[in-house]
């Protein structure tokens, strides 16, 4: 691990770790502790006393007591300890494992008797011991290094620190002013549920990739077999029912193409608490896990996928292929944050560069306003290919207690949240629900079958 020598106040170098944050002097020298103002006052009484009293046998028993605090006092350190703060710089995943190290030092030629050390962290950071001090006694013009382990609760940033440290030397007499090592931020990817999707896609955009098309060209998809015809390639032609027929015919194919894929976050409400990757599940920790998920299987299958927020602050990733985009795409939703409604609703701009018209709109959606349902209602009539896939999941079905009129309400609203999933699907929205592998299968088996199906021209 890289260092670097960082000069004391007499110029003698310390040496100290680049990864991490060092620590601030925020106060300045060493300040006396009780037991040194104690001590004294104690001193001060016996011989006041003594002289006072004519008193000798005090005077004895004051030298013992003032010898030991000039002999703790010999050696007093000028400089306060050093703390640094270092967290891993790549993210980490979701409930894995996360490693905070701190690095504390002594920058004096003069012994300390110990310091102590404390880290603060969010909650979503589970270092074992917490938030509890930790002490050290690092040696003269060394650095004393600790691992506190933990796991990564939830998805998102999350600091780590500030660090605060002080020391205590000269026998308890003496203590410093508290030294601060800035806090760290700490990025941790949402887990990516497992999600397949292996039906062919309504629409593609490119003669690249692995989607079949309605398209004629140059693909491993069999079409059919046609007369041969000109510009048609030898290594098509169909020998076996070239022989049977006596014409010359070649074998027809479809494209293969890559798919062009928008996913649309809509986080304009939040539902449910979250209890991180081990508890219950909110609509927005719902929302990026599936986006996640969906983001990574067709990147990987060489598609183009690009993100956008629906909320009082809406966000826009463009579309790109590669692993790169999906680097991207995991830290652009590290900042996806839930935004109650106001009294004017958001605007959407369905701007044909953020949505292009061949690309699949997943919508990840709770259904809890009519700004969402309206918005998916506009991509559709939009000649947008929009599924809608419902994020409240068990919370839609979560009993709630209270009064008769709570349930009568209850009731109410899902009659309404009925007539919203109906209203959709009448300008051909599919709604299906976040289950996990295979939540869009069936979704887009039929989606594909229509797309594919024979239109009958009137003329």
């Amino acid at each position: 691990m890289p260092s670097a020598h960082v000069p004391d106040a007499d110029g003698t170098p310390l040496r100290v770790s680049r990864s991490g944050t060092p620590s601030v002097d925020v106060a300045g020298p060493w300040t006396p502790t009780r037991a040194l103002g104690r001590a004294v006052l104690l001193i001060g009484v016996l011989v006041l006393s003594a002289v006072l009293l004519g008193r000798a046998d005090l005077i004895a028993l004051a030298a013992p007591l003032a010898l030991g605090v000039a002999f703790a006092l010999r050696e007093r350190p000028t400089q306060v300890p050093r703390v640094e703060l270092a967290v891993p710089a790549d993210p980490v995943a979701e409930g894995g494992e996360v490693a905070v190290n701190l690095r504390v030092g002594n920058p004096n030629y003069e012994p300390m008797d110990l310091v102590v050390v404390r880290v603060q962290h969010s909650r979503w950071v589970g270092l074992r011991d917490g938030d509890r001090p930790l002490v050290l006694g690092p040696s003269p013009r060394r650095i004393t290094q600790v691992t506190r382990a933990g796991a990564a609760l939830r998805w998102g940033h999350h600091e780590i620190g500030p660090a605060t440290a002080f020391g205590v030397a000269c026998d308890g007499l003496l203590i410093s002013s508290q030294a601060i090592a800035p806090a760290a931020d700490l990025r941790v990817h949402p887990l990516m549920p497992p999600f397949r999707a292996d039906s062919a896609m309504p629409r593609a955009t490119a003669l690249v990739g692995t989607h079949r098309s309605r398209r004629a060209g140059e693909g491993g998809e069999l079409a059919g077999v046609r007369r041969y015809g000109p510009g048609d390639r030898l290594r098509r032609v169909d020998w076996r029912v070239t022989l049977r027929t006596g014409e010359l015919h070649v074998a027809h194919t479809l494209s293969d193409r890559d798919a062009s894929v928008v996913v649309l976050l809509d986080v304009l409400y939040e539902a449910g608490r979250s209890g991180g990757v081990h508890g219950m599940a909110s609509v927005v920790d719902t929302t990026v896990r599936a986006s996640a998920a969906i983001t990574e299987h067709y990147l990987r299958q060489g598609d183009r996928v690009g993100l956008l927020e629906y909320s009082g602050h809406p966000r826009h990733l463009r579309a790109a292929g590669g692993r790169r985009q999906l680097q991207t795409a995991m830290e652009w939703l590290l900042r996806t944050r839930a935004t109650a409604g106001s009294d004017d609703p958001p605007v959407f701009d369905l701007d044909p560069h953020l949505i292009p018209d061949s690309a699949l709109v997943v919508v990840l959606t709770p259904l809890l306003g009519s700004q969402s349902a309206d918005m998916i209602a506009t991509l559709a009539r939009a000649g947008r290919v929009v599924v809608a896939v419902d994020t409240l999941g068990a919370l839609a079905n979560r009993t709630v207690t209270g009064s008769p009129w709570t349930v009568l309400a209850r009731q109410l609203w899902q009659v309404e949240r009925e007539n919203t999933i109906g209203a959709l699907q009448e300008v051909g929205v599919p709604v299906t629900a976040w289950v996990g592998a295979g939540s869009l299968d069936q979704v887009l088996r039929d989606m594909t079958i229509m797309a594919t199906a024979p239109r009958i021209g009137v003329r």
